[in-house]
């Protein structure tokens, strides 16, 4: 099958383009500069110059490879920074899920692609209260906290427009927190730094759940989805949602450092912003049930302890 990447080099979109390319597809794969040609070729797949919020650019790549399925894998978390202005650093990601879905399913449906995948996120956007692990048919949070509704909203436009979208088949993959190779939470990363230096305290009981997925299982959804499950959103999370109080004592533990420093929410408040307390102390977790019923999900680390660990052995031996 002919598959479209956009956003082939990043942390989902490497694995993904080799794990299309092992399943026998034939992918056309996406990068803004021609430098990073040559990595798109080694994976198996043929390179394309692309920047996915320019419509001239989309519409002449998609005609180009004329696939039958298209992705997309596009965001701009490589310059994420200080989440103390969530929507700030989200601002690249926000547009790549508003005006760059909206181009690139544009130029699906104008060369009569099958199906289209697109990646979102689960975690936070979930509402903070009711159960604590959530599914596709609990609401998004109606009242965001302080700095996130920008990215909320791009989050639910995203997820509207596949919904409402008929002429195509579409997939939204809602992916918990990535970690693994080329994520923000890896060896040498802020977030993962952050537990060894112990500057990522327990606010308050720690009581915020996380929902974790490493970047190789969110990219096996996403080759399952190029032909697999009704067209709708799922959920794509390992199947140990946990809550801050403990994976982030667990990896302090894996990586030698002291147990993690507990500060009370309104001191943390001013330092790290309203939405870093709001995950350390009440965000949701996310149920995966949905995606190993359609989809036949099956992750390869089915408990961020897992990856945690590996992870922390290799960083030991570089």
């Amino acid at each position: 099958m002919k598959v479209f990447v956009a956003g082939a080099t990043g942390a989902v979109g490497r694995p993904l383009v080799r794990q299309l390319v092992q399943a026998g597809h034939q992918v056309v794969g996406t990068t803004r500069s021609t430098a990073r040609f040559g990595l798109i070729s080694d994976l198996g797949a043929e390179p394309v110059a692309m920047d996915g919020l320019d419509p001239g650019q989309v519409r002449a790549a998609v005609r180009g490879a004329a696939p039958e399925v298209v992705i997309h894998q596009l965001t701009g978390l490589a310059t994420m920074g200080n989440l103390k202005h969530f929507d700030r650093e989200f601002a690249v990601t926000n547009r790549l899920r508003t005006e760059g879905v909206d181009l690139l399913l544009a130029a699906a449906l104008d060369v009569g692609a099958r199906r289209f995948v697109a990646q979102s996120f689960t975690g936070w956007p979930n509402e903070r209260k009711g159960s604590l692990v959530k599914s596709e048919t609990d609401p998004l949070d109606p009242d965001p906290v302080p700095e996130t509704g920008e990215t909320l909203a791009a989050i639910q436009h995203l997820e509207d427009t596949l919904t409402a979208t008929s002429a195509v088949e579409c997939v939204g993959l809602r992916y918990g927190l990535l970690y693994g190779p080329g994520t923000g939470m890896a060896p040498g990363r802020d977030m993962w730094e952050g537990v060894r230096a112990r500057k990522l305290p327990l606010v308050g009981g720690g009581g915020g759940i996380f929902s974790f997925l490493h970047a190789h299982d969110a990219a096996a959804a996403a080759v399952l989805a190029v032909d697999r499950g009704t067209p709708g959103l799922y959920n794509v999370v390992d199947d140990e949602p946990a809550a801050a109080s403990t994976w982030v004592p667990y990896l302090a533990g894996l990586l030698g450092a002291k147990p993690p420093r507990r500060v009370p929410a309104w001191l943390a408040r001013p330092l790290a912003g309203e939405a870093m307390v709001s995950m350390m102390t009440v965000v949701r977790g996310s149920s995966n049930a949905k995606a190993k019923r359609e989809l036949g999900f099956a992750p390869r680390y089915p408990s961020w302890r897992d990856g945690f660990r590996e992870m922390a052995l290799a960083g030991q031996a570089t």
